[in-house]
């Protein structure tokens, strides 16, 4: 399969946009080279290789969760320049107009 010119044009008119003539020519011989090589990669043998859901196979790599002692409401709000007995209080930051 090779793309013509007019292929090209016609990707560029559906994605609306304008190239020049050097640049369609450019684009045609590009993307031939690229459906070239599809083509050699068609050629390997891949009937014993299995098919991949990610090219790196890792295990989870996640933390186990532990329980564990949190610091009181207090002792989290003792620094903050605002706060009610309970939670931080910010500046209001959404008008609504």
């Amino acid at each position: 399969m090779s793309v013509t010119r007019k292929d090209v044009e016609y990707i560029a008119e559906l994605a609306r946009l304008k190239f020049k003539d050097e640049e369609l020519e450019n684009f045609t011989h590009q993307l031939n080279e690229i459906l070239n090589y599809v083509e050699k990669l068609n050629e390997l043998n891949t009937e014993n290789v299995q098919p991949l859901s990610h090219p790196v196979e890792n295990t989870n790599v996640f933390r186990e969760d532990k329980l564990a002692e949190s610091i009181s409401t207090d002792e989290a709000l003792k620094n903050a320049p605002s706060s009610t007995e309970e939670f931080f209080k910010v500046p209001k930051v959404i008008n609504q107009d």
